[in-house]
């Protein structure tokens, strides 16, 4: 093969490859855009807000507020819940953690078979409905903090898209500006005389 054709070829299949990769970043970067305005608009919907600061400086066991909740949910008192990452702090250290103290450890499952096997106990019914509906809660939660997280990725797989084709082209431009080297330097080359 010979190298202008070989030039030739790699900058065609350059600039196809950069053509491919930047819609392909642009899909991305608009699936990142969609599902972070959905997770955004649906967790403002639902008007969930962060205990206030006040309520963090008496944590105590057993209360609203337990030394264990500081770490994690402290950083957004007060604010309203409306990212991935507050939806997940949320539903593990402030959800999850009322759930285990109001059931004792156990999961709803494990209540909701205790309910059944005991159909007049009232209160072990309301323990488990309540129980249910936290579980419920934190599910949904997580579940927005799941799509949160993937329109993070995406959005860092459509910036990684973009870089590719920038190489994709600027390789191709390599190729093209070599073959018109090579297709310049054997025009211009001097003709030798043949001697008789």
């Amino acid at each position: 093969m010979r190298r202008t054709t070989l030039d030739t070829l790699l900058s065609v299949t350059g600039a196809a490859l950069a053509a491919i990769l930047v819609v392909a970043g642009s899909l991305l970067l608009w699936g990142s855009a969609y599902v972070h305005n959905t997770v955004h608009n649906q967790l403002a919907a639902q008007q969930i807000y962060f205990p206030p600061a006040a309520a963090f400086s008496h944590a105590k066991a057993g209360t609203e507020i337990t030394p264990a909740m500081i770490p994690s949910v402290s950083q957004y008192a007060g604010q309203q819940l409306l990212t991935g990452q507050q939806a997940e702090a949320y539903a593990d250290h402030f959800i999850a953690v009322h759930l285990a103290n109001m059931g004792g450890g156990k999961t709803y499952s494990q209540l909701s078979a205790a309910s059944l096997a005991q159909p007049a106990n009232t209160k072990l019914a309301a323990l488990v409905n309540t129980i249910f509906r936290g579980t419920t809660l934190r599910g949904m939660l997580l579940n927005a903090y799941g799509w949160w997280k993937a329109s993070q990725i995406m959005y860092i797989a459509a910036l990684i898209s973009y870089g590719l084709a920038a190489l994709a082209l600027a390789g191709s431009g390599i190729a093209l500006i070599r073959r018109h080297q090579i297709t310049h330097d054997t025009t211009t080359a001097p003709k030798v005389e043949q001697i008789a």
